[in-house]
């Protein structure tokens, strides 16, 4: 069954949207789903993204509500001839999957990118995120570097205790 087509208009975030795009963040970068993005995505890292890269931070919208967003960042390395762009956050929202529109953001900000003389795009995900692997690849992405997250629960490190010991006897 094709889904009813909907007008959706892919522009530049604004101030306004920083609300609904974190919100939209929270509801598909669950600790469930996808726990390496879930503790980092946070409200910090968007408007500090937006304040230094607003002219790379894009949102889909339709129906008067934001849909989707994609957020990026061209960076350059010191003493490097080189410009690359990233796409650091990629979202839409499931009722609105499979209609392009992540495709779009994509497509537009890889346009940024090449404008801002960008000469590699990078993007990151959890290999275990299969949908995101398919839909990068479909895309031109390639050269897979495999990348080890660790993490340490510090709750049970001696300094740990030994502070939270006082604060109990305070």
């Amino acid at each position: 069954m094709r889904k009813p087509s909907i007008e959706v208009t892919v522009r530049e975030m604004e101030l306004r949207d920083i609300a609904p795009v974190f919100e939209l963040g929270q509801r598909l970068f669950t600790a469930e789903k996808l726990p390496t993005l879930y503790r980092s995505w946070d409200q910090h890292e968007l408007v500090q993204l937006f304040g230094s890269d607003s002219e790379t931070c894009l949102v889909a919208e339709a129906e008067s509500q934001i849909i989707g967003f994609a957020l990026g960042r061209v960076m350059q390395k010191p003493r490097s001839a080189w410009r690359y762009g990233w796409l650091l956050w990629l979202g839409v929202e499931p009722k609105f999957k499979r209609r392009k529109i992540a495709a779009r953001l994509v497509g537009q900000l890889t346009n940024l990118f090449i404008e801002r003389d960008a000469r590699i795009m990078l993007v990151d995900t959890d290999e275990d995120n299969s949908d995101a692997l398919t839909f990068f690849r479909r895309y031109g992405f390639g050269q897979e570097i495999a990348h080890v997250y660790l993490s340490m629960n510090l709750e049970s490190h001696p300094r740990y205790l030994e502070r939270r010991s006082l604060a109990d006897e305070e």
